[in-house]
């Protein structure tokens, strides 16, 4: 974990990468899933980094739930963020305490991460697709270690 996340102090981003800031650093650090429809629209496709795909704003809240229930303290740092016409794309450490088991492996309690690199595609203000390929073997070997 030595990459140092991005500083968003004083800085100015374009409309979709201050809705990936906001995705990231208000709904998931803050489980906050009342900021699904407003980033989202409704029957948006999803595949997270832990490889479950879904659709729309329901399925994704269960997820969110999964996700933050196994995971204390759950965080995302924003490494990177790159914006090419309706797509930002980027690198995420995720991060938090092991609390429940996942891919076999018991609670710990341990400090986990993993890195994932997203792809968010956006229709209008919103997204339509997020695409997330997830650093799923080096988590597990985190979690086993």
């Amino acid at each position: 974990m030595d990459e140092p996340e991005l500083d968003f102090e004083g800085l100015t981003l374009s409309p979709q990468k201050e809705i990936v800031r906001v995705f990231y650093k208000e709904l998931w650090d803050h489980a906050d899933t009342s900021l699904i429809p407003v980033i989202f629209h409704e029957g948006f496709t999803f595949r997270g980094s832990l490889g479950q795909t879904l659709v729309g704003h329901d399925q994704f809240a269960g997820y969110v739930d999964f996700v933050t229930g196994t995971f204390g303290q759950y965080t995302t740092d924003i490494l990177l963020m790159i914006e090419e016409g309706n797509r930002v794309s980027g690198k995420m450490r995720f991060h938090g305490f092991h609390r429940k088991e996942l891919f076999g492996v018991p609670a710990s309690g341990r400090h986990v991460w993993w890195t994932g690199m997203p792809i968010f595609t956006f229709e209008g203000v919103r997204v339509r697709d997020l695409f997330v390929l997830g650093d799923i073997h080096g988590l597990i070997d985190r979690l086993k270690n």
